[in-house]
């Protein structure tokens, strides 16, 4: 599975546990308030006053295929052979884009420390996967054997485009309700990256030799020129390195504000994840320009073959040096009110419009979020659409009251299923070639303890808290009170 690029992605989603879910937005769920945070995760005179996750993983995980290769890619992955029957005739210069998503809150503890301004603070450690790039029909091709090229020579049909940035986050998170109608919020973190890998191929060139060796070999002379990053890490990969360090330090903010007009409209506005990763002098970037024989393309080991060669290409004369990365910023705004169906307010439609850009990519998704809650139960109709031209429906289950909470969703669930069916080998879902190939999940568990909340007219326990920092800085500044 590790021979290519993005059949690493689609291992990278199996294990890592980034996207925002958009159907948390406004259900005030202690993974919202996180994510979003000029959102309350208490209720004065119901919740207690101290909520935490328990060290249950909270976390959403998401990728998707777009392009000829979903077939030839999906075949490999679960029954070892590649169908390249969808793939463009070589030298066609067919693209796939892939994306990968993954954020997984390890820990998640909030306080309610002040009645008076709903000042809310918290601390959190999570991990985040960001991965995407663009792969040619060729490169995929190439992974299956020569017979399949009939010319013996091609020009710039390697062009690939990768980048995978692997790190932990550690918060702290501030909320506070300014006045009746505004709240605002934001979350300081720490970043400790993990892995960062990118190649960036601008010029390639194939040759192949169809003249078989004494072994029965046939080879090819593969030419690259390029640009390749890679972080420094000391040995193989695994758990101890997703421990937070210096050896890669950064820094984010994510801030937020929270609107509720006179008719009941609540307008959010958040930039999230506005930051960077300082990667280890010990990292290595290397300017390829070479051309290299790798041999075998025609047995079994084939795929170690070009993987290794490759990678060799890619590393050899490389230089020992630091380098900053951004992290995948984005800005949200979003709109959303409550309708009441009964008299006693037991069941509410909340619906709520989000438009999400990606500050220094393309990337734009809006979604329409449709929710409702009777008691205690939310169910969540999800529909999303981007600039890749796809449309997504998903639904969530949730069981929410003032102190507990748990849910469980998908917000691509036409193609989660269609993963699942391929993963399980069925061949009609492997044979499948839609829009595009993709799965996301999302979970989360929480529990609030300790006191509860109260206001003082009848408070079993009156605090003697004050107005939070920005309350008494809106205050003086306008002149206002309440």
């Amino acid at each position: 599975m590790n021979k290519i690029f993005i059949i690493i992605s689609f291992v990278l989603f199996s294990l890592s546990a980034s996207a925002q879910q958009f159907a948390q937005f406004n259900t005030g769920s202690l993974y919202d308030s996180f994510e979003n945070p000029s959102q309350r995760a208490f209720i004065p005179d119901s919740s207690r006053a101290i909520a935490f996750n328990f060290f249950v993983p909270n976390f959403d995980a998401n990728l998707y295929v777009t392009g000829n290769a979903q077939r030839a890619l999906k075949s490999r992955a679960f029954t070892g052979n590649y169908d390249v029957s969808s793939l463009a005739p070589p030298g066609r210069g067919g693209l796939n884009h892939f994306n990968v998503g993954g954020n997984n809150y390890w820990i998640m503890l909030k306080f309610y420390t002040n009645l008076s301004g709903d000042v809310e603070m918290g601390f959190s450690a999570q991990s985040r996967v960001e991965s995407k790039g663009l792969l040619t029909d060729e490169s995929v091709r190439f992974f299956s054997g020569p017979e399949t090229f009939p010319k013996d020579y091609y020009e710039n049909v390697f062009n690939n485009h990768y980048k995978l940035q692997i790190y932990d986050q550690l918060s702290y998170t501030y909320r506070e309700r300014i006045d009746k109608q505004l709240a605002i919020g934001f979350k300081l973190s720490y970043l400790s990256g993990v892995q960062y890998a990118k190649i960036d191929v601008v010029n390639s060139a194939v040759q192949f030799n169809r003249i078989q060796d004494i072994n029965g070999e046939e080879s090819a002379d593969v030419y690259m020129q390029g640009r390749y990053y890679h972080s420094y890490v000391p040995g193989r990969l695994d758990g101890r390195d997703f421990l937070p360090n210096f050896r890669n330090p950064g820094a984010s903010i994510t801030m937020g504000a929270s609107y509720r007009t006179e008719d009941g409209i609540t307008i959010q506005g958040n930039v999230k994840d506005l930051g960077f990763i300082h990667w280890s002098k010990r990292s290595l970037i290397t300017d390829f320009n070479n051309t290299v024989t790798i041999n075998g393309i025609n047995t079994a080991h084939r795929e170690d073959s070009i993987y290794n060669t490759s990678y060799k290409l890619f590393t050899g004369n490389g230089t020992l040096t630091g380098f900053n990365t951004k992290t995948n910023a984005k800005a949200e705004l979003s709109v959303t009110k409550n309708y009441w169906f009964d008299d006693e307010k037991t069941i509410r439609y909340f619906p709520t419009v989000i438009a999400q850009k990606e500050l220094f990519y393309s990337g734009f998704t809006g979604a329409w979020v449709n929710s409702v809650q009777k008691n205690n139960l939310v169910g969540t109709l999800t529909a999303t659409y981007d600039d890749y031209k796809l449309f997504n429906l998903g639904l969530q289950f949730m069981v929410k009251s003032p102190n507990a909470e748990f849910f469980i969703g998908t917000e691509r669930l036409v193609n989660t299923g269609r993963f699942t069916l391929a993963a399980l080998n069925n061949t009609g879902q492997i044979n499948h070639v839609g829009n595009y190939t993709g799965a996301d999940i999302f979970f989360g568990f929480s529990l609030k303890f300790g006191r509860v909340i109260e206001h003082p007219m009848n408070a079993s326990y009156i605090p003697m808290g004050e107005k939070g920092f920005f309350g008494r800085l809106f205050g003086r500044i306008f002149k206002t009170y309440r």
